[in-house]
This record gives C-alpha cells, structure tokens and sequence, in this order.
C-alpha cells in the first residue's frame, strides 16, 4: 500500500463505519493486533495526543504519564466491543422500542397527539435535503429555510397578535425562562411573579434559571400580585392554564403596565385560532410551544418554541431572527438579523446563550401553517373544542365536578365515584390522563380524537351515553368559547404564502422549490470550524419516525416507556465509556443548554460545600463562543485568559489569573482542542492547577470529535462536559437545530444533576439536584436513538478510526493550503487538530479583499463557506470532518487555491480591486445569462471556475451578495403585506412570501 497520507486516505475512504465490517460477536479487545491505520502511527495522528499517550496497550488502553510514573487509561469495554451491520442494529434497535406502550394519552400540559400531513413528514423530514443544511448564516445559498422561517415567524406574529418573532427556541420552558431574563434585562429589577397556574416545568425551568442569575421568583396568583413597590421586572402567566381554564387577564396586564412592569403569557397557538390573542390585551411577551402544529411527541421532542414581543423590545430577544433586506441587485431577500446579538460575537453581553434553535421543527410547523391556512386552523380548533364541549357535558351528566366553565380543550375533573376505578377502567382502554397530587384528574383532547375514543372516555368516567347521542341533545344553545368575548374576531394568516399551497401537490412543489435554494450535505461538503457538518447516515435517522418512538407523551408513566429508558441506560452507559465520566443527564436539549446545566452543577455542588463564595469563571480566548454566556447565566464572573502564539493557553496569564481569584475560584472553561484547532499539550497540568486552589474543570465538549477513541476528559482531569450529539455522534443539524448537550459528570457532581418536578429522574435519596433545565425529563428524547445507532454500528474500533481520520483530513488540507494562505495556529509540533485557521487578514491591504469575499466566492465553486471571522476577526476556520473522501477534500481545496489565484491577480493589478470575481460574488444565474455583461473577467471564470465545476450539477445561488447594513437598519421580521404583492401568479409574488 502506499505510505503516508494519501496512501492512509485511500486505504479508508469511508470512516463512517460501513466499510470493513467486523464479524458479529467479535470482539474488540487490547489483545488484538492493530491494522492498517493505527499500526502505522502516522505522526499527524501522534502529533494529536498529549506526550506520553502513546500506543501502549493496543485499542483498548491508553497510558498517561503523570508526574513519575504511568497511568493506565481504559478506553472501551465489552459495552461498545461488537460492530454489528446496520440491519442487524436496527433489528436490535426495533426490540428495544417495541418496549414501548403507545397508549391514547390524555395528558396535555403542553404536549398533544397530532395528525403530521404526510408530504410533510416524507418531503421535508425524512428528507436530506432539509435535515442536513447548516444554520442560514450565508443568506445567499439559504434562501429556501429563511423563508419557511420567516413564515413560521409570520404565523406566531399574526396568530399571537405580536409585532415580531423569532425563528424559535428550544422548548417552552426554555422560552419562559428566557422571558424572564429579558424583563430583568429591560428594567433591571430583581423579582418576577409566576401563575402558580402555569405548567408545573415551565415554573420549574424559570425557578432554576433564577437561582443562578440573581432573580427572584414568587408563585402567586393574579389578585395576590402587587406592583406597587415598582420593583416587579416582570409577571409570567399561562392563557389557557394548565388546568385548562380561559380567563381574562387583561386587568392584570394593565396593572402591571402602570408599574413598570412588563407582563409575559406563555399559551397555545391552535388554542389562538379560535380565542382572542394575547396581542390584543397588551402583552409584551408571549411565548409557548408549536408542538401541536404537526411534530410528534417524540417523549418530549425536539419541538420548536415560539417567541414573540413588542416592537419596542425586539433587540433584546433571544435567539435568532430572519429580516428582510435587499441584494445587490436591489431584490428584496431574507438573512437572519441583528447578528451582532449572537453570543460569539459579544460574549457575556450576549442576550442569551443560544446556539441552536430548532429549525427543522419550525419549518415543519410552518409548513403545517402553510399547508392548512387559516380556515383549516380554525376548523382543526373548533373541532378540538367541541370535542371537549361534548366531553364536558358527558361528565357532568354523569355526576363529575368540572373546575373550570370555560376551557379551550382541557378539563379538570374531581370525580363524583372512585378515582381508583376510573384509574382502573382507563388502563382497559389504554388510556392516559393526567392525575394531580390531590386526586383530581385532567383531560386534554387534540386533534386526532375521534367519535370511538371520546366514547371510550365517557366509559372510561362512567357515563352511560355515548358522544352522539350527546351532541344531539346539547343543542344550538353550548357554544363555549364562540358565545363569550373570549372569541377571536380577528383575522390571521392573510398573507399570501398560507392561502396557496393546501393541496398536497402545491405542497410539495413549494416545499421542494424552497430545498433547491438551499445548498447542503447532498450538494458537497460543509467545512464549518466549529460545527462538524459531517455525515448523518440513513440508517441512524431511520428510528425517528418510528411510532414507538414519536408518538409517547413525555409524561407517561415510566413502565410505558421502557424502551426509552433501556435506549437511555444503553446510551448513558456508553458515553460514559466514550468520555470517562460516571453519570449522564439527557435533559440539555442544545450544547448551550449543556454549558449553562454542567456549571450550573458546578456552582450548586460548592454551595452545598459552604463555598457560595466562588463565583469566578476562568474562559480562555480559544474557548468555544457560547462559554462566557453561558458562565453568565450560571452567575459566574467570567475572567478571560490569553492565548499563547501557538493557539493554546498562556500558561503564564492562567497562573496569574488564578493565583489572583484563587479565593474565588469556582471553574474553568475550556475548548478541546482549542477552538484555535490545537490540542493543548498541557492539559493535565491546566486542570491539576484548577483544582489545586479549588475550582472545577468544565470542559466544553464541541470538539469531542477529535477525542473520541484517542483520550477521555474524565481521565486528564475534567469534572463536567456537555457532549453535542448533534456534532460528534452524528444528529443533523436540521438548518439551524436540532440539538443536543447532554452533560457528562465526574462521581462527586452527579448529585447535583437536573431533576424534573413531573417525572423523577434522580432516584437517589441523597440527591440535591441543580434544578430543572429543559421542559422535558430527557430533553429531545426521539433524536437520542441516532447517536445510539452510530455509537453500536460504529463500535470501539470505528469510533477511534474516526477521530483519526478527521485529524488527518484537517492535516492534509492544512498541507495542502499552507503554501497559499497562512495557517494561524499550529500545535508545538506543527500540527492541527481535526480543524485549523486560515489567516485572510494579509488580503485586506495586498488587494482590498477581507474573509467575506472569499466566501461568497466559495458559493461560486459550489460550496458553503468557512465558518467566518470566528475565532479570529477577518479569518476563516476549516473542519473537514471524517465524512469526507479525498476527492471532496482536494476540490475543495483546488477551489480555494483558484481563488488565491484570483486575489495575485488583484494584488498584481491584472484584475481591478473593486470589480472582480470576489467582489462581485456570488454570480447567480440570472445574472451570468444576462444580455448585458460588462465585467472585466468572462462568464466562464464568474460561473464556471475551475472544471469540477460543470452545467448539469452546479449549485446556483439564488440571490447576489446581501445588504446587511440595509437589513438591520430597515428591520422586518414577517412577511410582506398583501399590497407587497403585484399579482397572484407572479414570481416576485412567490419570492417575497
């Protein structure tokens, strides 16, 4: 074979673990000799451990040294020891969901069955094309998710009654936490009511954030609150509640307005179609799930949560926002907005943490918008409220005691007989309800209940007709919420987009016309530093739609889900071999969601120690860009630290910085390898330095890719990491989410992990839990089986080979591109880790040419740029991922090499500095087959650069270079009026929608 790293590359083309297959039962053990790559030792690989982490010990052992002597490490038992076929895995996986009981679940508390069109669920979904695109952060190859998501933004403004949206959080929860910060934000006063009548984690979330950022929360209800003192930053309540009940909250509104107080409503967006909105009676923040609107349970998700504000606060709420601006052409076209709020770019000033949204459930809420409209909303409403009339009217007949009168689809029942026996009578049928701790039960409807299941409930509660022989006697005269001034009276989704596409035929040509706007996984390679676009096999997505899986109300009791938690156990038992940590919590549902729990762990475990006093968190400059948000919001004191010329800790300044806070000391933050893309040599002694004066060692664990098989956080000294399952263990990022950070704990933290107020997760007595952190008990449980199926298809052997063949990927491109740009950092010895930096700043006074123009030009190759200026100002950051074969790496590097090519020529005045192929980029096809070119270089260099590039498969741009400084300051957030449109059929028409 031939040697080095062309011959290693084509000894493995694939390191995604369908190549080579071991026989099944065959185990992978230290005893075993070591193949092919791991015996060559090629010195990228050695150059990716710390000395003294050699190969002793074969696959299974690592050995650290330490002082004066050697560690063993063990990396892999029999726990992830056998590499099975993807059939055989997906049998196994099948068995343990089948361990599931999917029975009719009743529950509500902000989770409901729903009815998922299926052009929906097949053509965006389960579709590639969809599930692979990155965040939208380079507009002019993303048009096609910023206008879903502007749709869904549209659809939450017009059915909330708001001015603006966002492109969604991560869950209710989340949402009415981050409601809460932002009232302290606005008016910086330190209390915050909630409704003791809001869903029992949704106070749970907004508690637990609380606690870690000064605030003080108090449960009272609307007529115990008092906002006179002037010291009320903001009041939270649920419309309707979680026992149902519709309630006019406007005088409690308008009370907390004559105080300075802004008042939040979190509620339910089909509940909306048919009550009047919180718009109307001035609230300033309205928040909830979209759940219901066409994404399963999935045993609490992922979900996309909405969140809306008044105009006045829009610069201040979280998250991301997709804006309409103009190109260079002066067509209107979407970007998403105000970047200059995202946490990388200003740190602990950030308005939150959040780096992942939920992108992909948006857009499948926003599609269930489209392709219903408003009549059908309306009618799917109605339905689910007659229902519920009916039922009402049933249990009174039969002797129960409804609490409430007016409802929108849940009742709170004290039964008139035996709760034992209707307890009893519903596990006959399959049924769930929701029980409270003082022996009242709940019921919720949804969409899917039909004549036979409200039948069953009637039995269930003893009722001795049936639902149409009680319909036919309610008459004209029950007529809920239509009768009362609870009615919706307004009109919503007007806008042209939600009134065109409701045949499945439209729908999907709309949807597939929207995807081939976009460039993805399927086009080419996603080079992205930072957020390891790599490959999400078929076999791993397969499990998410299985109804075993997506159809189980998060909230169920625990023996109906015991496939879920085998999968959990499975899981937790291998990551734990993955990393060296003793205890996993799945609750984070994104990696800042895990940032924010694992310091928040932290900080609760030197409370109990009496040590509350330390609440220095040291970050350094190569850490990841979340951190110091995330350190913020856990009530740290974030102390930077700088980097030395190599990329990795000044271990000088870190000495300093904690010899000076070492009273104080509570943690520190760090990436690795460094965000820089360099493994720190010293990071032992980092974390021994930490923990001598006291502190804790998070360890963000966004490069966990570049580790696995190779080191373990837990062995060279980390306390806490979270682990992006949606970059190492192979979750799509879905455009923008989702995501997943659960957090890996040493022994001594594991008390202190989240618990939950519905399902209890922490069994153990002595347990003093950090809080709740996400809505539901695991987090974004149905995307959990992809990482499972990766993880056993993959096997000890394969999951090593990857890291390996990612360092070596981002090593040979480093090679390859060193003689044409700088590289910026390189390890002691020379090498990168599994992403490096190219240096573009030079450009800028050689050729006018700054990180951006090499960016857009990329487009023009057929590829998505870089991550951009990140870390580094004016630079661009290249992670290959394992994913990739050597043809896809050398196309991409001959692509960038032609465009150093083109900036010699600007540098050499052959090309004019203001008119040329970068500046000019990207080159759309409207534009390239114009009548009218006069630009100094030809078509065929603008549109068909090198050869690779060709006709019949090159990706076009759909728009020129973008106007941000345009777009933030003419900031629109929703989709044009009805008078943007010139005629029904036109194509500024479809575009602008």
């Amino acid at each position: 074979a031939p040697h080095g790293a062309f011959g290693l590359l084509l000894l493995f083309p694939k390191a995604t673990g369908h190549g080579g297959r071991m026989k099944k039962g065959r185990r992978i053990t230290g005893s075993q000799p070591r193949r092919a790559f791991c015996s060559l030792q090629h010195p990228w690989v050695a150059s990716a451990t710390r000395p003294g982490w050699g190969s002793a010990g074969g696959l299974s052992e690592r050995r650290r040294w330490q002082g004066n002597r050697w560690l063993s490490v063990h990396l892999f038992s029999d726990i992830i020891s056998f590499q099975l076929g993807e059939s055989e895995i997906l049998e196994t996986l099948y068995n343990i969901a089948s361990k599931n009981k999917i029975w009719r679940s009743y529950i509500g508390m902000g989770y409901y069955n729903c009815s998922v069109p299926q052009p929906i669920a097949r053509n965006l979904l389960e579709n590639a094309g969809w599930v692979t695109q990155y965040t939208p952060y380079q507009p002019e190859v993303s048009q096609g998710r910023l206008e879903s998501l502007l749709n869904y933004q549209t659809m939450v403004c017009d059915i909330t009654g708001m001015d603006v949206a966002n492109a969604s959080l991560l869950d209710e929860g989340t949402a009415a936490a981050e409601a809460m910060q932002l009232c302290h934000r606005h008016n910086k006063r330190r209390k915050f009511y909630v409704d003791a009548r809001c869903h029992p984690q949704t106070i749970a979330v907004v508690q637990t954030r609380a606690n870690y950022t000064g605030v003080i929360t108090e449960l009272k209800l609307p007529h115990e609150m008092d906002f006179s003192g002037k010291d009320v930053s903001g009041v939270l309540f649920q419309y309707p509640d979680t026992e149902g009940k519709v309630e006019d909250f406007s005088e409690l509104v308008e009370r907390a307005h004559q105080n300075g107080t802004l008042a939040c409503c979190a509620t339910d967006l089909l509940a909306l179609c048919i009550l009047k909105p919180p718009g109307e009676f001035g609230v300033d923040v309205v928040l909830g799930n979209s759940q219901r609107f066409g994404v399963p349970l999935c045993y609490g998700g992922p979900h996309a949560a909405f969140f809306a504000v008044k105009e006045n606060l829009v610069r201040m709420m979280p998250g991301r926002m997709v804006g309409v601006t103009r190109d260079a052409n002066g067509k209107e076209v979407y970007r998403l907005a105000l970047q200059t709020r995202e946490q990388h770019i200003r740190r602990d000033k950030a308005t939150s943490n959040i780096c992942t949204a939920q992108a992909l459930l948006a857009n499948m809420a926003a599609m269930f918008g489209v392709y219903h409209g408003s009549d059908g909303l309306r009618h799917i409403a109605r339905r689910v409220h007659n229902a519920t009339l009916i039922l009402a009217e049933g249990l009174r007949r039969a002797g129960h005691k409804l609490h409430h009168d007016l409802f929108f689809d849940t009742l709170t029942i004290t039964c008139g007989c035996s709760v034992k026996e209707v307890l009893d009578r519903a596990a006959l049928r399959k049924i769930n309800f929701r029980i409270y701790s003082d022996g009242r039960l709940g019921v919720s409807l949804d969409e899917t209940v039909n004549e036979k299941d409200l039948d069953d409930i009637l039995w269930i509660f003893g009722c001795e007709s049936s639902a149409e022989l009680i319909a036919e006697g309610m008459g004209e005269e029950t007529k809920g919420i239509h009768s009362t001034p609870f009615k919706r009276t307004s009109k919503f989704l007007t806008h042209q987009v939600f009134n065109s596409y409701h045949s499945e035929t439209n729908i999907v040509r709309y949807m597939k016309r929207l995807e081939n706007k976009d460039i993805s996984l399927v086009h080419s390679m996603i080079p992205l530093g930072s957020c390891t676009m790599k490959l999400n096999s078929s076999a791993e997505l397969t499990p998410i739609s299985w109804k075993e899986f997506a159809n189980i109300h998060p909230f169920v009791p625990l023996d109906q889900a015991q496939g879920y938690q085998q999968l959990f156990k499975d899981l937790e038992k291998d990551l734990c071999e993955i990393t060296g940590y003793d205890k996993i919590s799945f609750q984070p549902n994104s990696g800042a969601q895990g940032e924010y729990a694992g310091l928040a762990a932290i900080k609760a475990y030197l409370n109990a120690k009496g040590e509350r006093h330390r609440t220095v968190c040291l970050i350094p400059k190569s850490a990841h860009g979340t951190n110091p948000a995330s350190a913020q919001m856990a009530g740290m004191k974030i102390q930077p630290i700088e980097v030395d010329k190599n990329g990795s800790i000044d271990l000088s300044h870190l000495k300093a910085m904690v010899d000076k806070h070492k009273e104080n000391l509570a943690a520190i933050m760090i990436t690795y390898p460094s965000t820089n893309g360099v493994f720190e040599e010293e990071i032992g002694d980092v974390c021994d330095l930490i923990h001598k004066h006291g502190g804790q060692v998070y360890l963000d664990g966004a490069n966990m890719n570049a580790q696995v098989g190779l080191c373990r956080p837990g062995d060279y000294g980390s306390d806490v990491s979270h682990l992006n399952l949606h970059k190492t263990f192979c979750i799509p990022h879905g455009g923008g989410g989702p995501g997943m950070g659960p957090i890996g704990v040493k022994k001594h933290l594991a008390p202190y992990l989240p618990t939950h107020p519905v399902i209890k997760i922490q069994p153990d007595k002595d347990a003093c839990s950090l809080g709740t952190v996400s809505a539901a008990p695991w987090g974004s449980s149905a995307i959990l089986p992809i990482s499972w199926v990766y993880i056993k298809t993959m096997g000890a052997k394969g999951l090593k080979h990857a890291s390996e063949i990612a360092i070596l990927n981002a090593n040979y491109m480093a090679k390859r591109l060193e003689k044409h740009y700088k590289i910026l950092f390189r390890g002691a010895r020379g090498y990168v880790a599994h992403e490096f930096i190219l240096d573009t700043r030079p450009f800028k006074k050689t050729a006018n040419i700054e990180a951006v123009d090499l960016a857009k030009r990329l487009q023009d190759y057929g590829f998505h740029a870089p991550t951009m200026s990140w870390p580094v100002a004016g630079t661009l950051m290249i992670e290959p991922t394992e994913s990739e074969d050597k043809a896809e790496l050398d196309r991409f590097c001959d692509a960038m090499i032609s465009i150093r090519q083109e900036i010699a020529e600007i540098e050499e005045g052959r090309m004019d500095p203001q008119i040329n192929p970068l500046k000019m980029s990207p080159h759309t096809l409207n534009c390239v087959t114009s009548s009218k070119w006069d630009r100094p270089y030809s078509r065929e260099v603008a549109a068909f650069p090198l050869p690779f590039v060709k006709p019949e498969s090159k990706f076009w741009p759909t728009i020129a270079r973008i106007d941000d400084i345009y777009g933030d300051q003419h900031l629109v957030c929703t989709c044009p009026p009805m008078e943007a449109y010139e005629s029904p059929f036109s194509e500024q028409k479809r575009a602008s929608s």
